[in-house]
């Protein structure tokens, strides 16, 4: 129940309240989210140990396929066993050390993800559209450099969100949301958040609004590139490498940022429906994602099997 609390403190424990209006079928919903993170956790790891098992597959595409893994394995671990836990068992009550910690992994790691997208089509893009330049510009220091870079600027734009959290005060524990998302916590103070809002609303702008317009642009330069080409057979499997990619872009962004604006400015819409999307939002593509990114590339493919086989990784 909400507290009256004027003293600048932070409460001990926050309670999750799951999907408002769809609690009496949590335990139902439970069983498709068990049966996404399975799969996202045994492709994405499978994509790690190919990358890792083989030097020939050291090259610029694949390293980023393995970050890319990783930032989608500390997502969805971060956030599905708690929602299994709260959906299953009712377990809701979580300390506010952990909310915090989970609101600095989804929304940092997120905002890394997005900077490894973007890289991804910067790295197709060479790769397409100046093929004799591609190895000098995207040198295994660069792709470190392209990693490192996504790293500090998500976890580094969302350190002070989670600083600012920490000194707000509140008047109430029931978070109206499956985790700790940002807004939703934030709800709860008593007051002084306007530097939250200003804050948030500011690196969402500055990472959602420039990684996606800089990917479009991309994806329209490759696809240009692409129906120039004389040849059908190139055209084929040029398209083939980055055809079913904008689509996961798509199906990355969309969810979060209805999510996000629906928290600020959707107060009449039924809560139940984004917040059920900001929660599939963290279960969905990393399922997807080793499907779509390794699978359907000829070499993690081979690789995957090999590996099923217990036999070497071949190049």
């Amino acid at each position: 129940m909400p507290h009256t609390n004027h003293s600048h403190q932070n409460p001990n424990s926050f309670l999750l309240m799951g999907i408002p209006g769809l609690e009496a079928s949590h335990f139902w919903i439970a069983f498709p989210f068990c049966s996404m993170y399975a799969p996202a956790v045994l492709g994405n790891m499978a994509v790690l140990l190919v990358v890792r098992s083989e030097p020939s597959r050291h090259q610029p595409m694949y390293l980023f396929l393995g970050m890319l893994s990783t930032i989608d394995l500390v997502l969805c671990t971060s956030t599905v066993p708690n929602l299994l836990a709260l959906f299953r068992a009712n377990a809701n009550e979580i300390a506010f050390g952990a909310c915090a910690a989970q609101m600095f992994f989804i929304h940092g790691f997120s905002a890394v993800e997005s900077g490894i997208l973007l890289s991804m089509a910067f790295d197709r893009y060479l790769a397409i559209c100046r093929p004799l330049r591609y190895g000098a510009l995207l040198s295994p220091e660069s792709v470190s450099k392209l990693g490192a870079a996504a790293l500090l600027r998500g976890l580094g734009l969302m350190t002070p969100l989670t600083c600012l959290l920490a000194r707000l005060s509140y008047c109430g524990r029931v978070v109206a949301h499956s985790y700790c998302e940002h807004m939703a916590v934030v709800k709860l103070a008593c007051g002084g958040t306007q530097p939250n809002n200003i804050y948030g609303i500011t690196a969402a702008t500055l990472v959602v609004g420039t990684d996606s317009i800089c990917i479009a642009i991309s994806y329209a330069l490759i696809l240009r590139a692409v129906l120039g080409l004389s040849s059908k057979e190139a055209r084929a499997k040029s398209s083939g490498t980055c055809g079913s990619r904008p689509g996961v872009v798509l199906l990355f962004y969309t969810p979060g940022l209805f999510s996000f604006h629906a928290q600020r400015f959707g107060q009449h819409g039924p809560r139940h429906v984004h917040i059920l999307l900001a929660d599939l939002d963290l279960a969905v593509p990393p399922m997807l994602n080793p499907i779509i990114y390794g699978m359907k590339t000829k070499q993690i493919r081979d690789g995957a099997l090999r590996l099923l086989k217990r036999g070497p990784v071949q190049s």
